[in-house]
Protein backbone atom coordinates (compact mmCIF):
# COMPACT_ATOMS: atom_id res chain seq x y z
CA UNK A 1 0.00 0.00 0.00
CA UNK A 2 0.87 3.62 -0.44
CA UNK A 3 1.30 6.20 1.98
CA UNK A 4 -1.59 9.24 0.81
CA UNK A 5 -2.80 12.09 2.17
CA UNK A 6 -5.22 15.17 0.29
CA UNK A 7 -4.39 18.83 1.55
CA UNK A 8 -7.24 21.02 1.18
CA UNK A 9 -11.06 19.52 1.83
CA UNK A 10 -13.10 21.62 -0.54
CA UNK A 11 -15.29 19.57 -2.98
CA UNK A 12 -12.76 18.20 -5.40
CA UNK A 13 -10.20 17.39 -2.20
CA UNK A 14 -13.38 15.31 -0.70
CA UNK A 15 -13.84 14.02 -4.03
CA UNK A 16 -10.02 12.84 -4.09
CA UNK A 17 -10.46 11.79 -0.27
CA UNK A 18 -13.54 9.45 -1.30
CA UNK A 19 -11.85 7.58 -4.22
CA UNK A 20 -8.32 7.50 -1.79
CA UNK A 21 -10.39 5.48 0.79
CA UNK A 22 -11.90 3.29 -1.80
CA UNK A 23 -8.88 2.15 -3.45
CA UNK A 24 -7.08 -1.42 -2.06
CA UNK A 25 -3.63 0.07 -2.82
CA UNK A 26 -4.10 3.69 -1.04
CA UNK A 27 -3.61 4.16 2.70
CA UNK A 28 -4.62 7.69 3.83
CA UNK A 29 -2.56 8.78 6.40
CA UNK A 30 -4.32 12.07 7.15
CA UNK A 31 -5.80 15.09 5.81
CA UNK A 32 -5.31 18.79 6.61
CA UNK A 33 -7.87 21.89 6.27
CA UNK A 34 -8.05 25.26 7.51
CA UNK A 35 -11.45 24.60 8.76
CA UNK A 36 -12.17 22.68 12.14
CA UNK A 37 -16.22 21.92 11.05
CA UNK A 38 -14.34 20.45 7.89
CA UNK A 39 -12.16 18.35 9.72
CA UNK A 40 -14.49 17.11 11.77
CA UNK A 41 -17.04 16.05 9.43
CA UNK A 42 -14.18 14.06 7.35
CA UNK A 43 -13.26 12.79 10.49
CA UNK A 44 -16.22 11.62 11.85
CA UNK A 45 -17.70 9.94 7.87
CA UNK A 46 -13.94 8.24 6.81
CA UNK A 47 -11.69 8.16 10.55
CA UNK A 48 -8.75 9.83 8.75
CA UNK A 49 -6.55 12.13 11.29
CA UNK A 50 -6.91 15.62 10.11
CA UNK A 51 -4.31 18.47 10.40
CA UNK A 52 -4.52 22.46 10.93
CA UNK A 53 -1.10 22.80 10.09
CA UNK A 54 0.60 21.47 6.50
CA UNK A 55 4.21 21.18 8.41
CA UNK A 56 2.55 18.62 11.00
CA UNK A 57 1.27 16.50 8.10
CA UNK A 58 4.18 16.40 6.31
CA UNK A 59 6.45 14.74 8.99
CA UNK A 60 4.36 11.72 8.11
CA UNK A 61 6.30 9.48 5.96
CA UNK A 62 3.99 9.92 2.92
CA UNK A 63 4.37 8.50 -0.31
CA UNK A 64 2.28 10.73 -3.09
CA UNK A 65 -0.21 13.83 -1.79
CA UNK A 66 -3.33 15.25 -4.01
CA UNK A 67 -3.27 18.73 -3.30
CA UNK A 68 -6.58 20.40 -3.87
CA UNK A 69 -6.46 23.81 -2.08
CA UNK A 70 -7.58 27.58 -4.54
CA UNK A 71 -5.04 28.16 -7.14
CA UNK A 72 -3.68 31.01 -5.17
CA UNK A 73 -2.09 28.44 -2.98
CA UNK A 74 -0.73 26.02 -5.42
CA UNK A 75 2.78 27.48 -5.30
CA UNK A 76 3.51 27.65 -1.72
CA UNK A 77 2.08 24.48 -0.78
CA UNK A 78 3.41 22.39 -3.89
CA UNK A 79 6.65 23.79 -2.94
CA UNK A 80 6.57 22.92 0.31
CA UNK A 81 5.71 18.89 -0.73
CA UNK A 82 8.41 18.88 -3.66
CA UNK A 83 11.05 19.87 -0.95
CA UNK A 84 9.39 16.87 1.27
CA UNK A 85 10.28 14.82 -1.42
CA UNK A 86 6.32 13.41 -1.99
CA UNK A 87 5.04 12.59 -5.07
CA UNK A 88 2.06 15.29 -5.71
CA UNK A 89 -1.25 15.55 -7.76
CA UNK A 90 -1.79 19.40 -8.16
CA UNK A 91 -5.39 19.87 -9.31
CA UNK A 92 -5.66 22.07 -12.71
CA UNK A 93 -4.59 24.89 -13.13
CA UNK A 94 -1.32 24.08 -12.08
CA UNK A 95 -0.65 27.21 -10.76
CA UNK A 96 -1.79 31.06 -10.52
CA UNK A 97 0.71 32.29 -13.61
CA UNK A 98 3.39 30.76 -15.72
CA UNK A 99 6.54 31.89 -14.03
CA UNK A 100 4.81 29.80 -10.72
CA UNK A 101 4.16 26.73 -12.54
CA UNK A 102 8.05 26.85 -14.12
CA UNK A 103 9.23 27.06 -10.83
CA UNK A 104 6.85 24.35 -9.93
CA UNK A 105 8.16 21.74 -12.70
CA UNK A 106 11.93 22.69 -12.29
CA UNK A 107 12.05 22.16 -8.46
CA UNK A 108 9.87 18.53 -9.06
CA UNK A 109 12.52 18.18 -11.98
CA UNK A 110 15.67 18.51 -10.11
CA UNK A 111 14.45 16.77 -6.72
CA UNK A 112 13.17 13.67 -8.79
CA UNK A 113 9.52 14.32 -7.64
CA UNK A 114 6.85 13.04 -9.71
CA UNK A 115 4.26 15.77 -10.38
CA UNK A 116 1.03 15.21 -12.12
CA UNK A 117 -1.80 18.03 -12.94
CA UNK A 118 -5.18 16.93 -12.36
CA UNK A 119 -6.69 17.66 -16.15
CA UNK A 120 -9.37 15.21 -14.96
CA UNK A 121 -11.11 15.13 -18.16
CA UNK A 122 -8.74 13.30 -20.17
CA UNK A 123 -9.72 10.10 -17.88
CA UNK A 124 -13.71 10.78 -18.57
CA UNK A 125 -14.31 7.66 -20.98
CA UNK A 126 -16.25 9.76 -23.65
CA UNK A 127 -12.96 11.76 -24.69
CA UNK A 128 -11.07 8.87 -24.36
CA UNK A 129 -12.77 7.47 -26.64
CA UNK A 130 -13.04 10.58 -28.95
CA UNK A 131 -8.84 10.38 -28.64
CA UNK A 132 -9.23 6.83 -30.27
CA UNK A 133 -11.07 8.14 -33.32
CA UNK A 134 -9.06 11.13 -34.12
CA UNK A 135 -7.43 10.61 -37.26
CA UNK A 136 -5.26 12.40 -39.02
CA UNK A 137 -7.35 14.19 -41.39
CA UNK A 138 -8.80 16.76 -38.50
CA UNK A 139 -10.28 19.84 -39.53
CA UNK A 140 -11.81 21.14 -36.03
CA UNK A 141 -12.86 20.88 -32.54
CA UNK A 142 -15.98 22.85 -30.96
CA UNK A 143 -15.96 22.40 -26.88
CA UNK A 144 -19.01 23.42 -25.17
CA UNK A 145 -18.37 23.71 -21.62
CA UNK A 146 -21.40 26.01 -19.44
CA UNK A 147 -23.25 26.10 -16.15
CA UNK A 148 -24.40 27.89 -13.48
CA UNK A 149 -21.62 30.82 -10.92
CA UNK A 150 -20.15 28.43 -8.66
CA UNK A 151 -19.90 30.33 -5.47
CA UNK A 152 -16.84 28.30 -4.50
CA UNK A 153 -14.74 29.54 -6.99
CA UNK A 154 -13.38 33.21 -5.72
CA UNK A 155 -10.13 33.73 -7.03
CA UNK A 156 -10.36 32.92 -10.55
CA UNK A 157 -12.31 33.27 -13.44
CA UNK A 158 -14.09 30.85 -15.78
CA UNK A 159 -11.21 30.63 -18.23
CA UNK A 160 -8.43 29.24 -15.59
CA UNK A 161 -11.20 27.51 -14.20
CA UNK A 162 -13.14 25.88 -16.75
CA UNK A 163 -11.09 26.88 -19.62
CA UNK A 164 -8.45 25.17 -18.46
CA UNK A 165 -9.60 21.96 -18.97
CA UNK A 166 -10.90 22.28 -22.90
CA UNK A 167 -7.33 24.32 -23.90
CA UNK A 168 -5.48 21.26 -22.36
CA UNK A 169 -8.27 18.95 -24.35
CA UNK A 170 -7.72 20.83 -27.39
CA UNK A 171 -3.80 20.09 -26.81
CA UNK A 172 -4.82 16.38 -26.02
CA UNK A 173 -6.56 15.88 -28.73
CA UNK A 174 -5.15 17.39 -31.65
CA UNK A 175 -1.36 16.44 -30.60
CA UNK A 176 -0.39 19.76 -31.57
CA UNK A 177 0.60 23.52 -29.98
CA UNK A 178 -1.60 26.81 -30.37
CA UNK A 179 -0.42 28.55 -33.27
CA UNK A 180 -2.55 31.58 -32.62
CA UNK A 181 -5.15 31.40 -29.72
CA UNK A 182 -7.48 34.45 -28.98
CA UNK A 183 -10.77 35.44 -26.50
CA UNK A 184 -13.18 37.62 -26.10
CA UNK A 185 -14.88 37.93 -22.24
CA UNK A 186 -17.40 39.52 -20.40
CA UNK A 187 -18.26 39.80 -16.48
CA UNK A 188 -21.79 39.93 -15.30
CA UNK A 189 -20.98 37.95 -11.62
CA UNK A 190 -18.45 38.82 -9.54
CA UNK A 191 -14.86 40.44 -10.19
CA UNK A 192 -13.82 37.83 -12.76
CA UNK A 193 -15.07 36.75 -16.22
CA UNK A 194 -17.69 34.81 -16.17
CA UNK A 195 -18.26 34.10 -20.19
CA UNK A 196 -15.45 33.27 -22.78
CA UNK A 197 -15.42 32.62 -26.05
CA UNK A 198 -11.86 30.87 -26.89
CA UNK A 199 -10.80 31.07 -30.64
CA UNK A 200 -7.76 28.94 -31.60
CA UNK A 201 -5.34 27.83 -34.25
CA UNK A 202 -2.94 24.57 -34.13
CA UNK A 203 0.37 24.35 -35.56
CA UNK A 204 -1.03 21.43 -37.36
CA UNK A 205 -3.86 23.60 -39.08
CA UNK A 206 -7.02 22.05 -37.10
CA UNK A 207 -9.38 25.02 -35.37
CA UNK A 208 -11.11 24.94 -32.00
CA UNK A 209 -13.43 27.07 -30.42
CA UNK A 210 -14.16 27.02 -26.65
CA UNK A 211 -17.37 27.94 -25.76
CA UNK A 212 -17.79 28.46 -21.60
CA UNK A 213 -19.27 30.51 -18.96
CA UNK A 214 -20.65 30.38 -15.40
CA UNK A 215 -24.24 32.60 -16.73
CA UNK A 216 -25.96 28.93 -18.22
CA UNK A 217 -29.36 27.47 -15.47
CA UNK A 218 -27.74 23.89 -16.19
CA UNK A 219 -24.46 22.18 -16.83
CA UNK A 220 -23.47 21.26 -20.18
CA UNK A 221 -20.05 19.72 -21.27
CA UNK A 222 -19.76 18.75 -25.37
CA UNK A 223 -17.23 18.26 -27.64
CA UNK A 224 -18.12 17.80 -31.70
CA UNK A 225 -14.87 16.96 -33.80
CA UNK A 226 -15.23 17.22 -37.66
CA UNK A 227 -12.75 15.49 -39.81
CA UNK A 228 -12.76 15.07 -43.79
CA UNK A 229 -14.53 11.59 -43.29
CA UNK A 230 -16.67 11.75 -40.69
CA UNK A 231 -17.91 13.88 -37.78
CA UNK A 232 -17.53 13.06 -33.95
CA UNK A 233 -20.43 14.05 -30.60
CA UNK A 234 -19.02 13.40 -27.31
CA UNK A 235 -21.28 14.33 -24.09
CA UNK A 236 -18.94 14.40 -21.44
CA UNK A 237 -21.77 14.27 -18.63
CA UNK A 238 -23.35 11.51 -19.28
CA UNK A 239 -20.22 9.28 -21.17
CA UNK A 240 -22.13 9.28 -24.94
CA UNK A 241 -20.31 9.12 -27.67
CA UNK A 242 -21.63 9.29 -31.63
CA UNK A 243 -19.79 8.66 -34.79
CA UNK A 244 -21.16 9.74 -37.84
CA UNK A 245 -19.81 8.91 -41.29
CA UNK A 246 -19.47 11.21 -44.44
CA UNK A 247 -22.30 12.96 -46.24
CA UNK A 248 -23.47 10.50 -48.74
CA UNK A 249 -23.90 12.89 -52.44
CA UNK A 250 -25.79 9.36 -53.50
CA UNK A 251 -28.72 9.41 -50.92
CA UNK A 252 -28.28 12.54 -49.10
CA UNK A 253 -27.75 10.57 -45.90
CA UNK A 254 -25.29 10.11 -43.20
CA UNK A 255 -24.85 6.82 -40.96
CA UNK A 256 -24.66 6.92 -37.58
CA UNK A 257 -22.84 4.53 -34.94
CA UNK A 258 -23.20 4.93 -31.22
CA UNK A 259 -20.18 3.77 -29.28
CA UNK A 260 -20.87 1.91 -26.10
CA UNK A 261 -19.23 3.30 -23.20
CA UNK A 262 -18.90 1.55 -19.46
CA UNK A 263 -19.53 4.88 -17.25
CA UNK A 264 -16.46 5.36 -14.89
CA UNK A 265 -15.75 7.58 -12.50
CA UNK A 266 -12.85 9.46 -14.31
CA UNK A 267 -11.21 10.90 -10.69
CA UNK A 268 -10.63 7.29 -9.62
CA UNK A 269 -8.94 6.60 -13.28
CA UNK A 270 -6.47 9.20 -12.41
CA UNK A 271 -5.64 8.49 -8.85
CA UNK A 272 -4.86 4.97 -9.99
CA UNK A 273 -2.83 6.24 -13.15
CA UNK A 274 -1.42 8.86 -10.21
CA UNK A 275 -0.26 6.18 -8.07
CA UNK A 276 0.93 3.43 -10.08
CA UNK A 277 3.54 6.18 -11.81
CA UNK A 278 4.85 7.14 -8.26
CA UNK A 279 5.07 3.46 -7.27
CA UNK A 280 6.90 2.72 -10.73
CA UNK A 281 8.93 5.94 -11.24
CA UNK A 282 7.73 6.43 -14.88
CA UNK A 283 6.44 9.71 -16.08
CA UNK A 284 3.10 10.84 -14.81
CA UNK A 285 0.34 10.95 -17.50
CA UNK A 286 -0.31 14.51 -16.62
CA UNK A 287 2.76 15.98 -16.51
CA UNK A 288 3.68 19.64 -15.43
CA UNK A 289 4.99 20.85 -18.52
CA UNK A 290 1.30 20.15 -19.62
CA UNK A 291 -0.03 22.22 -17.16
CA UNK A 292 2.43 24.92 -17.66
CA UNK A 293 1.43 24.95 -20.97
CA UNK A 294 -2.27 25.67 -20.09
CA UNK A 295 -0.55 28.09 -18.14
CA UNK A 296 1.34 29.84 -20.86
CA UNK A 297 -1.79 29.74 -23.14
CA UNK A 298 -3.57 32.06 -20.20
CA UNK A 299 -0.93 34.59 -21.03
CA UNK A 300 -1.27 34.61 -23.97
CA UNK A 301 -5.19 35.03 -24.29
CA UNK A 302 -5.16 37.16 -21.62
CA UNK A 303 -2.01 39.48 -22.49
CA UNK A 304 -2.13 39.80 -26.18
CA UNK A 305 -4.14 37.86 -27.84
CA UNK A 306 -1.69 36.14 -30.36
Amino acid sequence: MMNVAVIGLGWMGRVHLRNYIEMPEANVVGVVDVSEETLAEVKEQFGVDTYTDLDELLKNDLDAVSICVPTSLHYETGLKVIDKGVGLLMEKPLATTAEEGQELVDRARANNVPLMVGHIERYNPAVQRVKELVGDDMISITIERVGPYPPRIQDVGVVKDLGSHDLDLVRFLTGSEFKTVYAVTSTSIGKHEDTALITCEMENGVLANISTNWVTPYKSRKINVAFESKYIDANLVTQEVKEYSAFSTYDKSYSVREWPLVYREPVRSELTAFLKAVKEGTETPITGEDGLEVLKTFDRIFTCGC
